[in-house]
């Protein structure tokens, strides 16, 4: 009876715990689809819909403006063309009346026209310096030009009285920097019979300014372009030819002890031809004495300062036969 009783109660204890233990399984798994719901629902991304009624939208129509013909095509022939180019711009196919090619292409192919042709607006066009537009420029400056100074009509004249010729250069370019490296070279130019010499200051000057002395024309140059302005050159240049001058009428103490062996060039009036040639003159003569002319001077000068040609020999044959008084 006891053991009956007590195997009852043990029956009794497992149902119960098995019931308890299904509760909790599934208040457990109901509180997990819970969970898993919220994460969803917060992973979701909520629509704020405030216009329920849907709108088709309206599309939007592009309105093309047609575009005028070419201001060529009713250009008269007589216009003016400074007001159609009054300055200077880059190139507009519209505006130029002209079949402008430019560009590289295939052999035997024409070169792109002047519309669309990026070419043509790179370089620097001088379209508002025709000669109609130069001469209207002439007219508007002329009121500010002085009258041409009377006695200078030819060129003769002027250049008599204004030796020295100075030669500068401008230069259109586009470069970042308006200043042109080659715009600052200044040349001045003189004729060397514009100064006045003795033979001392001549020789000497010759020496000093070396090259730039042109034999063949008798010209003088000298370039200055070392000094960044052109202003600085032109100083520069005078000076040189300022200094060269005066230093050639300077006389050193050592050009005084220079022999007839240390002379650059033949003088006749230095060297011993011409006593020799006083000396067959006066022989035997009692009165006054006679000097070689200038004649056979010269052609002695020549005959060994530029050697024995045929002109120079034949020259001082002439020259010795004249003094000798010989007839042929």
């Amino acid at each position: 009876m006891a053991t009956n009783l007590v195997r009852l109660l043990e029956s009794s204890i497992r149902s119960n715990n098995a019931g308890v233990a299904s509760r909790t399984l599934r208040v457990f798994s109901s509180q997990q689809q819970q969970s898993e719901q919220s994460v969803e629902d917060d992973e979701e991304f909520r629509v704020l819909n405030l216009r329920t009624v849907k709108q088709q939208a309206r599309k939007r129509v592009i309105k093309k403006e047609v575009a005028p013909p070419p201001r060529t095509t009713h250009m008269p022939v007589d216009q003016d063309w400074t007001a159609v180019w009054s300055g200077p711009r880059s190139f507009h196919p519209a505006s130029v009346p002209l079949p402008l090619r430019q560009g590289y292409t295939e052999r035997g192919a024409a070169a792109p026209s002047k519309y669309a042709n990026a070419e043509l607006m790179k370089i620097p066009n001088f379209l508002h310096l025709t000669p109609p537009a130069i001469r209207q420029q002439c007219e508007a400056i002329k009121k500010f030009c002085t009258p041409w100074p009377k006695g200078l009509e030819s060129e003769a004249t002027w250049k008599a009285i204004f030796p020295v010729e100075v030669v500068t250069t401008d230069y259109c370019h586009s470069l970042p920097t308006i200043r042109h490296p080659e715009a600052r070279r200044v040349t001045i130019t003189l004729k060397l019979t514009d100064l006045k010499f003795d033979a001392h200051a001549k020789d000497k000057f010759l020496r000093l300014v070396g090259d730039r002395y042109n034999q063949e024309t008798g010209v003088l140059t000298f370039v200055a372009d070392r000094c960044p302005t052109r202003k600085q050159n032109y100083d520069y240049a005078l000076y040189l030819l300022t200094a060269c001058y005066h230093e050639s009428f300077i006389t050193e103490p050592w050009e005084d002890s220079k022999s007839e062996a240390d002379m650059e060039v033949y003088l006749f009036e230095r060297n011993k031809a011409k006593v020799s040639a006083e000396a067959i003159l006066n022989w035997n003569a009692t009165g006054e004495k006679q000097a070689p002319s200038a004649t056979y001077a010269d052609s002695v000068e020549k005959l060994i300062n530029e050697g024995e040609n045929e002109y120079n020999i034949a020259k001082y044959k002439e020259e010795v036969l004249k003094m000798l008084k010989i007839a042929i």
